[in-house]
């Protein structure tokens, strides 16, 4: 990119490739969310994930419809969000392939909330699902908080411009 700026027109923005590139260059930490059900513990990476509210204390994250992980969770009702960090690049691995069974040979514990939880990561925010808005093709997750657990003192995991890290040279691919 040089130091002119690009425009997107309206033609570029309706081009999911164009856009994702663009929405690149913003860098994003990264996190797994895990969810419990019946059928065992579920996970999936996710780069969406904010806080919303401090009263109530509320969190959210976008999840795609099609994936395979969000309706197990939404139907458990309860998640957990476990902020990565940047030394974790097995962990974002496992859990961004769309294949296999994430858990399979994890080390993972269940928390006092029945979720999943990972170890050595930054943060673990628990939380219900409060409220679910469909947009596009994902879903807006919004989480009321029942406990944050800050817990790690490293450097985080974050994506930017296709990479990990910020002055990295590691294509996401390999995570």
């Amino acid at each position: 990119m040089t130091e002119e700026a690009q425009t997107l027109t309206a033609e570029d923005v309706v081009n999911p490739n164009a856009f994702r590139r663009a929405m690149s260059d913003f860098a994003t930490g990264v996190t797994v969310v895990t969810g419990l059900d019946d059928a065992g513990p579920v996970g999936f990476a996710c780069q969406s994930f904010a806080s919303v509210s401090l009263d109530p204390p509320l969190v959210m994250f976008c999840a795609d419809h099609r994936g395979r992980s969000w309706p197990r969770i939404r139907g458990a009702g309860r998640f957990c969000v476990n902020v990565l960090g940047g030394h974790q690049d097995d962990l974002c691995a496992r859990f961004g392939s769309s294949s296999g069974r994430k858990f399979d040979g994890a080390d993972w514990s269940c928390s006092r909330w029945r979720t999943p939880v990972l170890p050595d990561v930054l943060m673990r925010v628990h939380a219900d699902v409060h409220q679910v808005v469909e947009a596009g093709d994902h879903d807006i997750v919004v989480g009321r908080v029942l406990e944050v657990e800050r817990l790690a003192e490293h450097r985080p995991m974050i994506f930017f411009r296709g990479r990990f890290g910020i002055e990295s040279d590691r294509p996401a691919h390999e995570c």
